[in-house]
């Protein structure tokens, strides 16, 4: 198993290296693309936790404006999403900046995805097991209904995948992602442009073989 783990490790940063190279023409022409469309910054970043809940900064190309009601509050995230950021998240181009967190180590290629830092309080014990592992562009439960489904069955999921990880598993969900991604499914939540926020469950992760 560990040395497995160490093929993980080595095989992401070198992918990843690999991956920023030869694509970037495409990530330059994407940054020009937001420029010109909904101005600056052309990254989104935020503060997530990664594995052992230590915080890293997280990067996505950005797909929101920044339009505000009379009260100079944000508007929700389906009035602010712009038809190019749409199109960006339906093809999951907005994850490119991603690689840069796998070469750095903060991500690999695959694992639970890591999500906002006010959610570590929410978590019942189970569920914060997502944390054990270091936090994926893509993942078990991405490829089971992504944004699709509900909190609790992406938290069982992703405690799932932790139990039975291997190699194997990994290219299993890299073949579904790709997929997943050509067929445009599970983008986001119903009425929602992304996931609604997770304020908490009482129930325990369960019934995992299930998955």
């Amino acid at each position: 198993m560990q040395m497995s783990r160490w093929v993980k490790w080595m095989g992401d940063r070198v992918i990843a290296a690999v991956l920023l190279a030869v694509l970037s023409p495409i990530l330059v022409g994407i940054a020009v693309a937001i420029i010109v469309l909904m101005g600056r910054p052309v990254v989104f970043t935020q503060a997530r936790p990664g594995y052992q809940a230590q915080v890293f900064k997280f990067y996505k190309f950005r797909t929101m404006n920044d339009a505000q009601d009379p009260q100079s509050v944000l508007l929700p995230d389906e009035q602010r999403i712009t038809p190019f950021g749409q199109w960006l998240r339906q093809t999951s181009l907005d994850e490119l900046p991603q690689l840069w967190n796998v070469l750095k180590g903060d991500m690999s290629f695959i694992g639970p995805r890591p999500l906002l830092i006010r959610y570590l309080g929410r978590y019942t014990s189970e569920q914060a097991r997502r944390h054990n592992v270091i936090p994926g562009i893509t993942g078990w439960a991405q490829v089971k209904g992504r944004n699709a489904i509900s909190w609790e069955e992406k938290f069982r999921l992703d405690v799932w995948y932790i139990d039975h990880w291997s190699l194997g598993l990994d290219l299993k969900i890299l073949g579904l992602t790709l997929f997943k991604v050509l067929r445009q499914e599970g983008i986001s939540a119903a009425n929602h442009a992304t996931m609604t926020e997770f304020w908490g469950t009482s129930e325990s992760s369960k019934n995992l073989e299930n998955y």
